[in-house]
């Protein structure tokens, strides 16, 4: 070993994004215009691939001049949740799901068309089961509106978490009550 080895070791190397030990302003950024800054003076964002949420109709280089609040991501919800799950839970538990995502979520489209069709498909079903019952039908066609309304609520569950994890938020409308939820979520 060469005594020119140990000379060139640091003990401590500031990290690479450390202001206080840069001595000029580098000129990365001009030369990659594509790669986001990240400042908060120039009110850019975070990219896809740092971790950011993804947008559309956007991208970093171009349309600085568009206001923030005009543009809403379509992948973000109140809480930060994920857009597939809410849309799913929206059918799980029946009418009462759809109210609570109604209730507390009112930022995303996507969850609140699920969650408008979910209490249009599931409250008619529940209260035929529950006039079933009332009545007195008989025990084999109780079962079945009960298995009508699992299955449903699974199917519908399942459309709605693929519809927003694999289709890119590809809604699906029932026949009637589909464009009548569309509807409802355009006029808010």
């Amino acid at each position: 070993m060469s005594s020119s080895f140990a000379s060139s070791f640091a003990p401590y190397t500031p990290p690479p994004d450390d202001s206080s030990y840069r001595s000029a302003p580098s000129s990365s950024s001009k030369a990659r215009s594509w790669f986001p800054v990240h400042s908060s003076s120039r009110g850019t964002e975070i990219s896809y691939q740092s971790g950011g949420l993804p947008t559309f109709n956007n991208s970093i280089n171009g349309h600085e001049d568009i206001q923030e609040d005009v543009q809403q991501n379509q992948w973000e919800t109140s809480y930060g949740m994920r857009v597939d799950v809410l849309s799913a839970f929206a059918y799980i538990l029946g009418p009462i799901s759809a109210f609570v995502l109604l209730v507390l979520e009112i930022h995303n489209d996507y969850v609140r068309f699920h969650a408008y069709q979910s209490a249009l498909l599931m409250t008619p079903l529940l209260l035929v089961r529950i006039f079933a019952s009332l009545l007195g039908f008989p025990s084999w066609m109780r079962s079945f509106l009960t298995i009508t309304f699992a299955l449903s609520a699974l199917f519908m569950a399942a459309r709605a978490y693929l519809g927003a994890s694999r289709e890119g938020l590809a809604r699906y409308h029932l026949p009637r009550i589909g464009p009548l939820a569309e509807r409802w979520v355009f006029e808010e």
